[in-house]
């Protein structure tokens, strides 16, 4: 799903769509004229790999992001505490990006499966 800038609505309206077994759902709006706010969920299962053996396993995702997107350079920097700040260079917000970014951001963690949770392996806390 893609929306240009300029026809996101000033109330919130809802939006929903999947990547493979991972929901992302959840609420946009103009917050002005070169900002929108963008608040939802992933909910799921996402298929990731152990970072000691390679083995492939899921994980559950319940997770709420919140995210301003910004029509260009984004120059405000007092909301860059609370918020993640997505910059768009083509007018367009693209919810399949921001979802797809989200799932690989989730596989790029070092996670351990069972089994390897289980070895002898000195497990890294982060």
């Amino acid at each position: 799903m893609k929306i240009e800038f300029r026809k996101i609505p000033l109330q919130p309206s809802e939006f929903e769509l999947y990547e493979n077994l991972v929901k992302f759902s959840g609420t946009f709006s103009k917050i002005s004229p070169k900002l929108a706010k963008l608040e939802g969920s992933l909910e799921g299962l996402c298929e990731v790999d152990c970072y000691k053996c390679g083995q492939s396993f899921k994980i559950d995702l319940d997770e709420k992001v919140t995210f301003l997107v910004s029509d260009g350079v984004y120059s405000n920097k007092s909301d860059e505490e609370e918020f993640v700040v997505l910059e768009t260079q083509d007018h367009i917000i693209d919810f399949e990006e921001i979802l797809h970014s989200e799932i690989e951001s989730f596989r790029s963690e070092y996670l351990s499966c069972d089994t390897c949770k289980d070895d002898s392996y000195i497990d890294i806390e982060y």
